[in-house]
């Protein structure tokens, strides 16, 4: 029923494939499935994405109140086993220190609370959260926040990451249309448009296809790619980060889901106010 919601939000196969972190056919298996089971079509196929059908829609209906009533049922399970969890998605690398001092602060103040942690890498901004895997986000805007609400943590400067080597390395600062000749790393097809044309500096480019932040600096030490980055992080020797002077920033955010109400979370979002101020 996961999969089935998430095509059905998505109205894509590759978009819904990328935020439940799966490839395609598998993906598109399981809607086949479920439609035979059902005896009926659930979407609409076409070149450039689905539609749902009228016995889609009815279903999307009913599997997001089974969805809800499976999240209801595992939270109250949980309550009676006398454990309390909290599910954490983190982008990335998992290497701000705003990270480190969030977590010491709450174990300070919430020792008996579970915490899990669930890493995803940078094709999906939101960390699971729309595919119900977490249930707060610490990430980074811009995404498409439909149906999430976000609290600000922090913002962050952002760089151009180059070779050390490059002409271009030893700039004070550089404009995004300086760079307009070089070939940048991208994200994969069906990546979030906001996240995407962000970290492309707001125009399309071409260059290597990448998920982690590991990748993305493998691709400028071995091919000369370019692509931006938050100013401050430790990097290669090998590599430099130029300031960018007409670059909004990058904001660090937490993000969950519209209407949760779980008091876990709120308390989460308040330590992680406090944690991120300093």
């Amino acid at each position: 029923m996961r999969y089935f919601v998430a095509v059905a939000e998505e109205l894509h196969f590759g978009r819904a494939a990328t935020r439940l972190h799966m490839g395609q056919p598998p993906l598109s298996r399981a809607v086949k499935q479920l439609e035979a089971e059902v005896g009926a079509l659930l979407f609409a196929r076409s070149p450039t994405g689905v539609t749902l059908t009228p016995v889609g829609t009815v279903l999307l209906d009913e599997a997001r109140a089974l969805l809800g009533h499976a999240d209801r049922v595992r939270a109250r399970v949980s309550a009676a086993a006398g454990t309390a969890t909290l599910t954490i998605g983190i982008l990335g690398d998992g290497t701000d220190p705003g990270v480190s001092r969030l977590a010491a602060a709450y174990r300070r103040t919430r020792p008996g609370i579970d915490i899990r942690v669930r890493e995803t890498d940078l094709t999906d901004p939101t960390c699971g959260l729309r595919a119900d895997l977490v249930d707060v986000a610490l990430t980074r805007a811009p995404f498409d926040e439909h149906a999430l609400t976000v609290r600000t943590l922090r913002t962050d400067p952002v760089g151009v990451v180059l070779r050390a080597d490059d002409p271009l390395a030893g700039r004070d600062g550089l404009r995004p249309a300086e760079l307009s000749d070089r070939r940048w790393f991208r994200f994969p097809q069906g990546t979030d448009p906001a996240w995407q044309a962000y970290w492309n500096g707001g125009t399309p480019r071409e260059g290597p296809v990448v998920r982690g932040v590991q990748e993305c600096l493998q691709a400028v030490l071995w091919n000369g790619t370019v692509g931006l980055a938050p100013l401050g992080h430790d990097l290669p020797a090998e590599l430099a980060v130029v300031p960018l002077t007409d670059m909004p920033p990058s904001r660090v955010v937490a993000a969950w889901n519209e209407g949760d109400t779980n008091p876990l979370i709120r308390s989460f979002i308040a330590t992680a106010t406090a944690a991120y101020r300093h």
